[in-house]
């Protein structure tokens, strides 16, 4: 407010706005009055224009209008995001924040809008800007940690992380500018460590480009944090829009880049260096003697790379690319058609799949076995802009891998190593300790296929679209050529078919031309999480003996004559009512409706598994009339939880509690209230109760992963202070039974999650826990127990289970020796799970 004490300086002009002062106070009156009655009447646009006019008129009001402004603006936005007006709905933000730029609650609203829109560098910022207003703002912090993860990938960390990664890149850099490479560019700077190296060398100039928005203020900061913000040029632009001399003043002599991910080519390495080496660098040297280092050439750091790949078997692997059940759940699958993960080379490849995913093998659960010996691959070289041009026109390369060890033949496992000159490599294989996955190639084979020792494992290899792919085409065995992807013996289903002749096999594919549409048809993809669920025999077989316990519960209680009924039950119809509405593909509305008497509403959206459902409820003998799609009939997904029908309501509700990555859903609780009401009397939500697990553990691997570890990895430079701001408390994707770790307790509840008794839920929670050993805690890794009724429950953390773990890694690590009592402190705030810990002299276990 202005300083009402202040004397005027000019009489007249503060009588001249006195005069006016009548005529504006009736009209920020009359706006207020309409703003209010216009958000009785819920016509939330009219409102917010209203108010915009009272703030701005007058001021003084905000106080007053800020709650009832903010709730006008979330509505109106609500309403223009239904119907697509998305640039008027950032427009309302932008006035908004014009009237109260220091709102938290509007900036996390706005970062929220923008991150569904896809603009996640600006969401960021916003969430950011609300956190620091108010630290203690826990929507604005669970959102920025959400954004976090995109932007700001957990291999940053672990790669900053890696002191033997980054001494090598110095040492290269380091050599490459005193022999003459005075002029360098880093392609794809990320914090900025490579270019600081090249300029701590003695580079006279430095210019580095980033594309993220994020990335690119994160390396100015810490540029300018190392003290050389006036030495390295940082452009927030993608290199291949690059030119001179609009961007740089002339062709540099050193291009340093680490644009590769596991597979290599992922990242457009190949694409940016032909494009520097046409348009950024100086012509390459010639002739084929080592680099004499004079400024008239260019080179690149990394120099080049060989690929290798090897056979390998892994269960882990396979159940997340392939159905390997016969049955699941008491239904047979042959009628599914041909379910496989959007993971795959073959020729139909289009821009749904992916040629490779990537995986540490050494974390894998269960372990993997080598089949075959290490073989080279591929080797490229990147001071050879003709090899680079020329490498997606190769042609396709056939490789013998000899099988020296007999094993189902799940997928490729490809790694490099990366040279960045003629004295330093780093070798991304799964034996070595880096902080590098490998690339995973899956077999997406009909049937398992089980090598044998003295067998050849055919694997062409190819570029095309600057990727690279590997492809198992055969095997070759006691001199016959037996192709994967063909044929298989249905008297022996675990052993291919031997080939016959040529004219033969020019029949069969002339017959695969013909009958291929009808074999698109039956072929559907699954993400890769929802192929690992649908073999998780333990959770289909105990779901389906939870329903039928339900179910036999109900027909006993509704044969007793003692037991009244009402109007809305389901029983007077004789059949049951049953909602899935579990996430993505899911079979347990079909599991339902084969218990008799059940008519199931499926939430599977996509056409091809619904097809899949369709097909499978024929084969099983299940009445089209006892299948129905529900997102068929609503308007939207937040429409599902509703009624049957107006005289009806529903045996079970199946929700989808947990999410792949180790989670809770978010606004589970918020479904199973209203689930509550939905239910008939005695029917029940699966689960019906989830309790959280936990121990307490030292990991230096979880840090690692987590955060920078102060300045000594990264070479001395100043880094982790800006990085870590994107730090996130919990790690996701965790495979605790791989993770390099010391126990330092046992398993305890943590807490629990009643999805039945509304009653019996709480927010936060204490519990003490003695340490067996000590140590220092610094996570604490956790899972769940989805209770399906009083005797049926599965477990996260199981062999079979298709989730992962998560866990909270604790900001400052707590020391203890063994016998101490540690007191945790357990919230759930929607949900997300945080926990703190401290040490504690009383033993008494508290609830």
């Amino acid at each position: 407010m202005p300083n009402t004490s202040a004397r005027p300086k000019h009489g007249r002009r503060a009588r001249r706005r006195r005069r006016v002062e009548p005529a504006r106070d009736q009209l920020v009156s009359s706006s207020l009055e309409s703003a209010q009655q216009c958000l009785l009447n819920q016509d939330y646009g009219t409102a917010f224009v209203h108010y915009l006019l009272v703030l701005n008129l007058a001021p003084v009001f905000k106080d007053f209008a800020q709650d009832s402004f903010r709730f006008t603006l979330f509505k109106w936005a609500e309403e223009l995001d239904a119907v697509g007006r998305i640039q008027e709905l950032f427009d309302c933000y932008e006035q908004a924040l014009e009237i109260f730029p220091a709102d938290e609650v509007i900036l996390n609203s706005m970062g929220e809008h923008l991150f569904r829109m896809g603009f996640r560098d600006e969401a960021a910022g916003h969430f950011h800007k609300a956190l620091k207003l108010k630290p203690d703002y826990p929507e604005a912090r669970e959102n920025f940690y959400r954004v976090a993860n995109w932007l700001v990938e957990r291999w940053h960390f672990l790669m900053l992380n890696d002191h033997g990664r980054n001494r090598k890149y110095q040492q290269a850099i380091h050599k490459a500018v005193q022999s003459g490479c005075s002029t360098v560019l880093d392609i794809g700077t990320g914090t900025g460590i490579l270019g600081m190296c090249a300029k701590k060398a003695g580079a006279a100039e430095v210019y580095a480009c980033e594309l993220s928005k994020t990335m690119y203020e994160l390396a100015c900061e810490v540029v300018a944090a190392n003290g050389m913000e006036g030495s390295i040029k940082i452009l927030h632009k993608k290199s291949l829009d690059m030119e001179v001399p609009t961007d740089l003043p002339h062709r540099v002599s050193l291009v340093v880049t680490e644009t590769v991910d596991a597979g290599l080519f992922g990242e457009g390495i190949i694409e940016s260096l032909i494009h520097a080496w046409h348009h950024l660098l100086l012509p390459p040297e010639r002739g084929d003697g080592e680099f004499r280092g004079d400024c008239t050439s260019g080179r690149v750091i990394p120099a080049g790379a060989t690929v290798f790949c090897m056979a390998v078997e892994c269960l882990e692997i396979r159940r997340h690319h392939r159905l390997c059940a016969a049955e699941v759940g008491g239904l047979p699958m042959a009628a599914a058609g041909e379910l496989r993960s959007p993971v795959s080379c073959n020729q139909e490849q289009d821009d749904s799949t992916e040629p490779y995913t990537t995986e540490r093998l050494s974390r894998l659960p269960g372990g993997y076995r080598a089949l075959t010996e290490p073989f080279t691959a591929l080797t490229i070289d990147f001071n050879n802009v003709q090899e680079l041009e020329g490498l997606s026109s190769r042609e396709v390369r056939e490789i013998r891998l000899p099988v020296n060890q007999g094993g189902e033949l799940d997928a490729l496992a490809v790694w490099f190593q990366l040279h960045l000159d003629e004295e330093n490599s780093l070798s991304t294989g799964p034996e070595e300790d880096t902080c590098w996955e490998q690339a995973i190639y899956p077999v997406h084979s009909a049937m398992s296929f089980a090598l044998k020792p003295r067998d050849e494992l055919i694997v062409d290899v190819s570029c095309r679209d600057a990727y690279l792919r590997l492809c198992c085409v055969a095997v070759l065995r006691d001199g016959h050529k037996i192709y994967l992807d063909k044929r298989v013996d249905l008297q022996n289903p675990g052993k291919p078919a031997p080939n016959p002749n040529p004219e033969v096999e020019l029949c069969s594919a002339l017959a695969c031309l013909q009958t291929g549409p009808s074999e698109s048809e039956d072929f559907c993809m699954l993400e890769c999480s929802e192929m690992a669920l649908l073999n998780n025999q333990d959770y289909h077989q105990s779901f389906r003996l939870a329903l039928t316990k339900l179910l036999s519960e109900l027909k006993f209680k509704n044969g007793n004559p003692n037991t009244g009924g009402t109007a809305v039950s389901a029983v007077d119809s004789g059949l049951r009512y049953v909602l899935d509405v579990s996430e993505g593909f899911s079979l347990l509305s079909l599991i339902a409706a084969r218990q008799g008497q059940v008519k199931a509403y499926s939430s599977v959206e996509k056409t091809k598994q619904q097809n899949v459902l369709r097909r499978l409820a024929q084969a099983n003998g299940i009445s089209e009339q006892h299948l129905e799609f529900w997102l068929n009939h609503t308007e939207d997904e937040q429409g599902v939880l509703q009624r049957p029908s107006r005289e009806k309501l529903w045996t079970a509700i199946i929700l989808d509690c947990v999410e792949t990555c180790g989670l809770i859903r978010q606004k589970l609780m918020e479904k199973a209230s209203l689930a509550r009401f939905l239910l008939e009397e005695g029917g029940r939500i699966f689960p019906g109760k989830i309790v959280v697990y936990g121990m307490l553990v030292e990991s230096d691997t979880l840090l690692l992963e987590s955060a920078v570890q102060g300045r000594e990895p990264t070479l001395g430079f100043n880094i982790a202070p800006f990085i870590n701001q994107f730090t996130v408390p919990v790690h996701v994707f965790l495979d605790f039974s791989t993770l390099e770790c010391r126990h330092l307790s046992e398993a305890l509840e943590l807490f629990v999650l009643d999805l039945m008794e509304a009653m019996a839920n709480y927010t936060e929670r204490e519990v003490k826990v003695q340490a067996i050993a000590g140590g220092r805690i610094t996570a604490i890794p956790f899972w769940y127990q989805i209770h399906l009724d009083q005797d049926v429950s599965v477990s996260t953390l199981s062999r079979t289970s298709h989730w992962k773990q998560a866990a909270v890694v604790l900001q400052q690590p707590l020391e203890v020796h063994a016998g101490d009592w540690i007191r945790l402190a357990v919230k759930l705030h929607k949900s997300t799970i945080s926990i703190s810990a401290h040490i504690d002299d009383a033993p008494a276990q508290m609830d």
